[in-house]
């Protein structure tokens, strides 16, 4: 017994002993692909109604920048107003747009390979709540918000990137709201940060903010570790105007864009989803085309984002099965086109976490994943479809996302896995179990992922440990982190000009400074 005893301690301390990266069961850019809910006749037609959509409806209120730039390229202006462009343009554009995008992380080591089906996940919403599990009651985002949700996820390590999770409502101005939402996810992680911006003004502000967090202009060119998420497009089929000058102020600017098309099937895009995937990809392939006409091979992410309504309602329905089958369909579109592709799944409709919520968060997440989304964003923390946001969820969500992820990577074939001769040695040896086997301790760090928070104990066990509730854990892991983790991979001058050049409403002491 005292063996047996003795060789699980061995095993349990190999197990929980950190990892190298190359021996890990998943790692960002893990393949995906395999879920593929259109056949190839499909995809062609839906790329042949993408292009129809574009060359005979087009866009309206196009801004003048837009239609000049659009028109010298090849688009046309029809005397409705619209701007149309012809497959010739569109397929032109194909052949200059950036393929193979890099999006860089303030520390190199998160950098993200967006190319073929290299699946990421990140944050996203923009919730104007913030879901209390504590007190199971909603209230307003406030100024720490932000940056304590950029700490948080700069601890999970299957969220790559965080884009901005919240909106400050205490702060009422829209350009200060802008400058504070983009120092506090910088201040709180060294991964790739996502942000917007509400005008073209605000976007050059931020850029000199980068500069000087870069440290040069030219050095923040040389890795932009922030890109913006730009809804272009008001669907069906009509530009924002000001949401283009912030493009252009990006694009020039060297910031990558995320256009972002997020119609509602059966209200601002088709109710049949074939429909809707359709006007997503001519939206967002006609934003493309503005992209490279400011700059040929600027980077951009295609950002199709369509969304589901319960049409009993008329209400979005964000963790509906549809939601996972309209990402991956979009997701396949972009493998079709090879484009740099990201979708919205893994958020829930329900208000808190509960069944529900960890339900519709896995079930959507993994359809996208397993379709080879490049960035799935959304995918962690945001609940009442997109209006509320927890920040405990965020840990428990990162091991959804683990699981997720050791789902798409799938399993290897080949003569030392379909293990012959170790199941020749157990049968013929007599030995009756592979618990000791050379190969199941080799394996069982980089076959098998094991969950941080999530409960493996047995009953008996878990009673012995005074029944550890998955939520309460989450509290406590969130607590710890706001208490002790302040990175510091700013530097204290490059901080002190960012707070003399803009309107910092973090205190120095919040994020851990005199």
């Amino acid at each position: 017994m005292a063996r047996r005893s003795g060789g699980r301690s061995a095993r349990v301390a190999e197990r929980q002993a950190p990892l190298a990266e190359y021996v890990k069961p998943v790692r960002p850019g893990v393949e995906g692909g395999d879920y593929a809910p259109l056949k190839a006749h499909e995809i062609e037609a839906i790329a042949e109604n993408a292009y129809r959509i574009l060359a005979e409806i087009g866009f309206s209120r196009a801004t003048p920048h837009c239609i000049d730039a659009c028109i010298a390229v090849g688009a046309q202006l029809g005397e409705d107003g619209r701007l149309r462009m012809p497959r010739q343009l569109v397929e032109q554009t194909l052949q200059t747009a950036q393929r193979s995008l890099t999006l860089h992380g303030i520390n190199p080591k998160h950098d993200m390979q967006l190319s073929g089906q290299r699946v990421h996940f990140s944050t996203a919403g923009a919730a104007v709540h913030i879901a209390d599990p504590s007190t199971n009651s909603y209230r307003d985002p406030i100024t720490s918000d932000l940056y304590n949700m950029s700490r948080i996820v700069d601890q999970c390590e299957h969220i790559h990137m965080f884009q901005r999770t919240c909106v400050l409502r205490d702060i009422s101005d829209p350009k200060e709201l802008d400058l504070n939402t983009l120092y506090e996810a910088v201040m709180g992680t060294t991964k790739h940060i996502g942000t917007s911006f509400t005008e073209a003004e605000h976007v050059s502000e931020g850029l000199k903010m980068l500069h000087l967090f870069a440290g040069s202009e030219s050095q923040w060119r040389e890795r932009p570790f922030v890109s913006m998420s730009n809804c272009f497009v008001v669907p069906p089929m009509t530009f924002a105007e000001e949401s283009l000058e912030c493009l252009r102020v990006g694009v020039e600017g060297g910031m990558p864009i995320l256009l972002l098309s997020a119609g509602q099937a059966g209200a601002t895009s088709p109710a049949m989803l074939a429909g809707a995937v359709s006007q997503a990809w001519a939206e967002c392939l006609g934003g493309l085309v503005y992209v490279n006409a400011i700059k040929p091979g600027a980077p951009a992410i295609i950002g199709t984002w369509p969304f589901v309504s319960d049409l009993r309602t008329g209400a979005m329905s964000g963790g509906s099965p549809e939601q996972g089958i309209l990402s991956a369909a979009c997701v396949q579109m972009g493998n079709h086109f090879d484009l740099p592709t990201g979708t919205a799944c893994g958020m829930t409709d329900a208000k808190l976490p509960d069944f529900q919520a960890g339900a519709e968060r896995a079930y959507t997440a993994a359809a996208a994943a397993m379709a080879g989304a490049n960035v799935v964003y959304e995918a962690a923390g945001m609940y009442a479809s997109l209006m509320g946001v927890c920040p405990e969820s965020l840990l428990m969500d990162n091991d959804v996302l683990g699981a997720c992820l050791r789902i798409t990577k799938g399993l290897k074939v080949d003569t030392e896995s379909l293990s012959f001769d170790v199941i020749k040695d157990v049968c013929l040896n007599n030995k009756g179990h592979y618990l000791g086997s050379g190969q199941t301790l080799q394996v069982m760090q980089s076959e098998y992922i094991y969950p941080e928070l999530g409960d493996r104990l047995s009953p008996n066990q878990w009673k012995e440990a005074n029944m550890p509730v998955l939520l309460e854990k989450a509290i406590a892991k969130k607590q710890k982190i706001l208490t002790e983790y302040f990175p510091d991979h700013i530097e204290d001058a490059t901080d002190l000009a960012i707070r003399e050049a803009f309107p910092i409403r973090l205190s120095r002491s919040q994020i851990g400074r005199a």
